[in-house]
Parts: structure tokens; sequence; C-alpha cells
């Protein structure tokens, strides 16, 4: 049998996914955890609760009677202290079923997920057995990572720069929020910048690596108070982190050396910032539905270490 099985309870999406690796095919099933209208998250005890209750919803449209495997996310990364309560609602789900079919379960983070579903997306998973940089740009982090092949954890990972206030994803939601949008805003911010017309350059705040983004939102929120049209706030800001995350490459690449650059993370979805990024030599971007919250990565992986074994 080659179906593996990866699962991914992150804050926002319960996702499950099913990879052939006899075919490199992937079925995935997501869906994003209930937000009220006009709140701008949700506490981990409610993100636990409605995982518990969309997980068997999202695995009973999935083939997984004949799976091999799991592959599960436990933690948001590969560091010391890192944990959220939501990902244990995975984590326990593919201990039952690892028990229950008599598969091995491997364990992994939710970057490692975002970074082989982008890789595989990009059809650069042969990139793995090279050392490569990895932007991770989501609401909760916006990481460069080092990435290098690694016999027990497959990827071994150690943080490069990173946002040192706001993250990107945390930037995007809350000007969107000021424009009167509903959360997670990325989508529907996206569309409004698509109406402007107008050209915007930001300069990064930088502490050596490592970029500041919360006077970003405060630029944002004083465009929005002198009139500015929705449209172009709403461009400024991808913009504003467009060119932020072109100045980090470029100072990860002068500090660690010309090394193939994958984009992952739900930041990385929007169209507008991939277009400012593409002329990166020897970079990758994940398609949309590889981009945002999903367990692609965490099958793959799961894939990658049983054919290690």
């Amino acid at each position: 049998m080659s179906f593996f099985l990866g699962l991914d309870t992150s804050n926002y999406t319960t996702s499950a996914a099913v990879y052939d690796a006899s075919n490199n095919t992937v079925l995935q099933n997501k869906k994003l955890l209930p937000v009220k209208p006009g709140e701008k998250g949700l506490r981990q005890s409610d993100a636990v609760f409605h995982h518990t209750v969309q997980l068997p919803q999202i695995l009973s449209q999935l083939p997984i009677s004949d799976i091999s495997g799991i592959g599960v996310s436990v933690k948001p990364r590969n560091t010391e202290g890192s944990y959220m309560p939501c990902f244990l609602c995975g984590e326990g789900t593919a201990g039952m079923l690892g028990h229950a079919m008599q598969v091995p379960v491997w364990k992994t983070s939710h970057q490692v997920g975002h970074i082989l579903a982008a890789l595989y997306s990009a059809e650069k998973l042969s990139w793995i057995h090279e050392p490569f940089l990895a932007f991770h740009v989501s609401g909760g982090t916006t990481d460069c990572v080092l990435c290098e092949p690694d016999e027990a954890l497959l990827l071994r990972i150690t943080p490069v720069s990173c946002s040192l206030d706001l993250k990107a994803g945390q930037l995007v939601d809350r000007v969107g929020l000021m424009l009167g949008l509903e959360f997670p805003c990325g989508i529907e911010l996206e569309k409004l910048a698509m109406q402007s017309t107008r050209t915007f350059r930001y300069k990064p705040t930088m502490k050596e690596l490592d970029c500041c983004l919360s006077g970003l939102e405060n630029q944002c929120q004083s465009a929005i108070k002198n009139g500015e049209p929705p449209c172009d706030v709403a461009k400024r800001c991808l913009c504003a982190i467009s060119d932020v995350l072109l100045e980090m490459t470029k100072r990860a690449s002068a500090q660690i050396g010309d090394l193939p650059i994958v984009y992952a993370g739900g930041v990385m979805a929007d169209q507008l910032i991939q277009e400012k990024l593409q002329n990166v030599k020897n970079s990758a971007f994940a398609k949309p539905a590889f981009s945002c919250d999903n367990a692609v990565g965490t099958a793959i992986y799961a894939s990658l270490c049983n054919a290690g074994n």
C-alpha cells in the first residue's frame, strides 16, 4: 500500500489529506473553524472544541481504509517549548487511528508541514536532500529558516530571521478588520487591493536580518483616517509586506549563501505578494490551495519517513 494520511489541526483550520506515493497525487479536505462576525480570532479552548467536532466530518470524506501510515503536526515549530493546545486534537486522533489500524504514526511540526506542502505544489520535493531556505508567512509566523537534511527529523530547521513584533498574517487581518472585512481577511483584502491602480513602495524597518511590522499597521490606520480609498489601503498593506519579505530574502541570502528559497504559509497565497517576489533567484511558491493551512505536508512527511525506514 502507498497511501498516507496527514492531519493538521491549526488554530483556524481542520485539515486532513491522503497522499498516494505511487503516483504522487493527493486528496485533501479541510474546513475553517467558525469565528463569530466581528471577532478577531478564537480562544484555544474554542479551537479544540471545533476541531473535535470537525475532524470526524473531514475524515469521513476521505479514503483512509488502506493507509500505510499517518503523519501529524503536533506543535507549531520544531523548537523547544513550541506548543498550542489545538494540535492535541490531531495528535490524539492520529494516535487512535494508528493503534486501531496498526500503522505507524510520524509526528512533525505545522511549519514543516507547510514547507513540504509548498515544495510538493511547486514540484520541488527533491530540495529536501540539500540545504535550502524557507519562508513561513502566516498569522502566527513571519519566519525565514534554514532547512537541512536530517536522518531523524527529515528536515533540520534552524531559525534565520523573523518579525520581531506583528506577524504578516496578523497585519493582514488587522487592516482587513479596519476596512470592515470579515475575519480571516486575506482573500477579501487581496480582492480589494486588485481594484487599486496605485503603486506603493515601502522602506522596511529592519534590525539586522529581522523585520518589524507594527509601523505598517499604524500607516494603514492613518491612511484610513485621512480618507484613502479602501482598495488603496489594501494594496498599501500587501505591497509593504512584499517589500519586507524581499528585504528579508536579500539579507538572509547574503548571510547564509545563495540557496534555493521556498515561500510557504497562508499569506503567500496572495498573488500580489507572489508577483513582487517572482524575480528572486531559484525561488518556488506554493499554489494557493497548498499555501493556506492544509495537511498535505504531513501526509507527505509520513510517506518520506516510511521510505526511509
